[in-house]
């Protein structure tokens, strides 16, 4: 009977071990990497606080889709693509926004 309640214990710590591999480190570190830009259009005056706004909007929205995602357990290949996809079009939105000339005043 104890041999049979630790394996079933065993059984489950690997089955929970397996439902939390939905991992995605390229679209954490990509969504760092663009929030550090942003602050820096800030910091610089490149982006203006309405712009700088906006743009965090944009990356809370990926962060949404990323923790839907995540949430049954496993992030599929077509959801990982619709995440790199949802970060190109922030990055360019982040970068025609640095570049727009608008300053902070």
């Amino acid at each position: 009977m104890l041999r049979k309640l630790a394996i079933a214990g065993m059984l489950a710590a690997a089955g929970t071990a397996a439902f939390a591999q939905a991992n995605t480190p390229g679209v954490d570190q990509r969504q760092a990497n663009q929030e550090r830009r942003i602050e820096q259009g800030e910091r610089s005056g490149a982006l203006t606080a309405r712009e700088a706004n906006r743009l965090e909007a944009g990356q809370a929205r990926v962060g949404r889709m990323e923790d839907r995602a995540k949430s049954d357990g496993a992030v599929t290949a077509r959801e990982r693509a619709r995440l790199h996809q949802a970060q190109d079009v922030q990055s360019a939105r982040i970068a025609r926004q640095k570049h727009d000339r608008q300053r902070r005043r």
